[in-house]
């Protein structure tokens, strides 16, 4: 395990430092360290690892949500308004829809195969795009009409979304019936996760207002709840619909109102954290690919990849009609909702483990999904920010 570790740690960070010289995101070198060192290729890494990969991997997923919470401005978020929702879900839905059209004709597959794979392929990565849009919101890019929030409160929700979805169509691919009681919890668990994220945010802001603890503290009782939350998410989310993450950011967001000079402290604390824990997680992600599966695929996998991301760009461009936004900055909209990784590395394998006939390409695509869209999205983000969007003073917000 500490072999293990070391490699994943000192790899990551030299391939990252490589790409961030030659003007290209880290990730992409973090990446490359997962698929050479992983268990498809040298598998250098330890077993101990990997049976607890997909936990760490949200461990790193809860610091950058929690990150985002505490950066993210409520009011600017509030302005928002229509756009930030239909970001939630319209662009997953229709990235679903090509899949639909498309994946049966280009692979053979069935109908309702082709909509459990399009919601594997149909989420976007919060772990690729949260630290890329808070970068924008620190430079001041795109701020002055929210752009990095609208694309952070959509790709926050987007993941749940999705999730739910996928579970219904397995429930459906595997019975032949698909209960609408599915459907029903993806409103309850957003608003459930609001909620409770809110509440605890408020009280831990009371709390830390009476106990005169240090931020190291503070930043290890945020952790814990964190954890505890989503802890009760994979014990009682079957009964209870409830969604964690979002609860993890909204703690961040409450706790603004409450301590606001405090969450500026703990946010540079989480930036800390984010070092080591980007590097766990894009290494970890990259592990998971199986460079089989990939070859196999074929050139139909990535031509029907490519085709439904214009799908996905299509219904980013719908959620962007009637808003103040120029062409160029709904045209790096649709760029910044292109990054796929973790959702599609964690429940990529599920349908192949459940033995259904669609499981291998299934997996195949999500794997290509993850391959090309994470290092082609942060990249062309990284090369477009400065030329789409404007960096001003000026007030103006999304209408």
């Amino acid at each position: 395990m500490f072999f293990s570790l070391a490699i994943i740690l000192l790899f990551g960070l030299l391939l990252g430092g490589i790409c961030k010289k030659l003007r290209l995101p880290s990730l992409i070198g973090m990446l490359a360290v997962g698929i050479i060192i992983g268990p498809y290729a040298l598998n250098l890494i330890d077993t101990s690892i990997l049976e607890i990969s997909a936990q760490l991997r949200k461990i790193a997923l809860i610091i950058i949500l929690a990150r985002a919470g505490l950066s993210l401005n409520v009011s600017e978020l509030k302005k928002v308004g229509r756009p930030a929702i239909m970001m939630c879900f319209v662009p997953a839905c229709f990235e679903i829809i090509g899949m639909i059209l498309l994946a049966p004709k280009l692979l053979g597959i069935s109908v309702v195969d082709a909509a459990v794979m399009g919601t594997v392929v149909g989420a976007v990565s919060p772990a690729v795009i949260v630290p890329k849009m808070l970068n924008l919101v620190e430079n001041g890019y795109g701020k002055d009409k929210s752009i990095p929030q609208l694309i952070l409160a959509g790709a926050s929700v987007d993941d749940v979304f999705v999730i739910v979805l996928f579970s219904a169509f397995l429930g459906l691919s595997q019975t032949g019936d698909m209960s609408a009681v599915s459907f029903v919890k993806i409103p309850i668990s957003i608003v459930l996760g609001i909620t409770v994220g809110i509440f605890v945010g408020i009280v831990l802001g009371k709390f830390f207002a009476k106990a005169h603890i240090r931020d190291t503290v503070k930043i290890i009782i945020l952790m814990c709840v964190s954890f505890l939350l989503v802890a009760f998410e994979d014990t009682y989310g079957g009964i209870v619909p409830f969604s964690s993450l979002i609860a993890v950011m909204c703690i961040g967001i409450s706790l603004q109102k409450v301590r606001k000079e405090a969450t500026e402290r703990l946010s540079q604390r989480y930036n800390k954290l984010w070092v080591v824990a980007e590097i766990l997680l894009f290494v970890l992600v990259g592990a998971s690919v199986n460079i089989d599966y990939a070859l196999k695929a074929g050139v139909a996998a990535i031509i029907l990849i490519f085709l439904v991301l214009l799908f996905r760009m299509f219904g980013v461009f719908i959620c962007m009609l009637k808003t103040n936004l120029n062409l160029k900055e709904r045209l790096f909209c649709m760029i910044a909702y292109l990054p796929k990784a973790t959702v599609q590395a964690a429940i990529g394998g599920i349908p192949l483990s459940m033995g259904l006939n669609c499981g291998e390409t299934v997996l195949t695509v999500a794997v290509l999904s993850i391959i090309i869209t994470a290092p082609l999205g942060a990249l062309l983000i990284d090369l477009t920010y400065k030329k789409l969007l404007t960096k001003n003073t000026l007030q103006k917000q999304i209408k």
